[in-house]
């Protein structure tokens, strides 16, 4: 166990509570040790305010859940957000989302018969699979890797930047269910 100072130089064999996680990287060049460097991802709060928005506890509190939740429909994200922060009206959830997605921190999914749906998973190029028989939903990654990863056979001159595709099927809950 690494023994860990604290401020007043107590020394502890618990790790610190961090708000925040550290990435280091290590540079070898014929075999020596390069420099060494340390950054620190991110806190929820700035990278709302790096993508242009205010901070509020709700929309730190909206971020998070959604990241932490599994494809989650406005109510379920509500509940979470009201979960953390007290009252929030299904208004300021849904001003909120539509902010957040705007802005490119969450992506809303959509799929046929089913309410919209919000991921944290942005800025890849992966799909879904819907079980139609419960609704839950999966990422897929994209076989090809880069968007689009489809070409369109006729494209009408549009220039296509993304091709979103949504796989149907049984998860194997249901489908177990189904053949028994």
């Amino acid at each position: 166990m690494v023994a860990l100072s604290r401020p007043g130089g107590q020394r502890s064999g618990h790790a610190p509570d961090l708000n925040h996680s550290l990435s280091c990287t290590v540079h070898v060049c014929d075999g020596k040790l390069g420099v060494v460097t340390a950054s620190r991802n991110p806190t929820t709060a700035e990278e709302l305010r790096g993508a242009g928005l205010r901070v509020t506890a709700a929309r730190v509190a909206l971020l998070e859940t959604v990241r932490r939740g599994d494809h989650l429909g406005v109510e379920a994200i509500a509940a979470g957000v009201r979960d953390r922060v007290g009252h929030v009206s299904l208004q300021a959830v849904y001003d909120a989302l539509h902010a957040l997605t705007a802005a490119g921190l969450l992506r809303r999914i959509e799929p046929a018969g089913s309410p919209a749906r919000f991921e944290g998973r942005v800025g890849d190029n992966h799909h879904h699979i819907v079980c139609r028989s419960c609704g839950v939903v999966a990422d897929v990654d994209c076989a090809t890797g880069e968007a689009p990863c489809l070409t369109a056979s006729d494209d009408h001159g549009f220039s296509v930047g993304e091709a979103e595709v949504i796989y149907w099927g049984l998860c194997p809950g249901c489908s177990t269910a189904l053949s028994s």
